[in-house]
């Protein structure tokens, strides 16, 4: 999943709309998108499944991976791209015996830097870190800092993700601190002009905090 430019990691929203994978659908058209994160709230098994499904062969059609949040057995179930735990749910190690080796495996790590470097070291596809920003959309147990993206990425290959709050507004320093993805669900879903327009600006906003 590494890339030498930043990379927007959508999340979906908590409840999805009817009409949600034709937004999604624009949102993935209008600019460069790394991942696509299924995590709903108070979505029973069929439900997740049903969304994977046709969240699925949008994410299949653009070319972007899809993973599925906290539930390795039900990501295996739904054939995504991969999944994404926590570290209240099933410990890396089981996850990737659950979805394989070709799966991607991504760990929260919160705002530690030893839990990353074990989930770096077991094998990890990438490290989320955050939160960086106040967000309505989870109710964060860390906060963190920006340094800390910045001492990832001089030191470690595996990927690192900045969620938390983040808006076209307040990404600069994460993208110049070297954070491989930035985790956006409000920021884009919620963006005035719409999803489609926040995509597109994400990426200008990278692409200027780059150059």
């Amino acid at each position: 999943m590494g890339n030498p430019a930043t990379r927007l990691y959508l999340i979906t929203p908590p409840h999805l709309p009817g009409d949600f994978a034709r937004t999604l659908t624009s949102a993935l058209a209008a600019g460069d998108v790394g991942c696509v994160q299924l995590r709903l709230k108070d979505a029973d098994d069929d439900q997740v499944l049903d969304a994977a499904a046709d969240l699925g062969e949008v994410c299949r059609t653009a070319s972007v991976p899809l993973v599925l949040n906290d539930s390795p057995d039900l990501a295996k179930a739904a054939g995504v791209d991969g999944v994404h735990v926590g570290q209240d749910d099933m410990p890396y190690v089981q996850a990737r015996i659950t979805v394989g080796d070709d799966a991607i495996v991504g760990v929260t790590c919160h705002d530690s830097r030893h839990l990353a470097m074990v989930a770096a070291q077991e094998g990890a596809d990438y490290v989320a870190f955050g939160a960086f920003f106040d967000t309505a959309t989870k109710n964060a147990s860390a906060r963190a800092n920006v340094d800390l993206v910045k001492w990832w990425t001089d030191l470690v290959e595996t990927p690192c993700v900045a969620i938390g709050g983040i808006t076209v507004e307040n990404c600069l320093p994460l993208v110049r601190a070297g954070a491989d993805f930035l985790a956006v669900s409000s920021g884009v879903w919620d963006y005035g002009p719409g999803p489609a327009k926040a995509v597109a600006d994400f990426n200008q906003a990278i692409a200027v905090s780059l150059g």
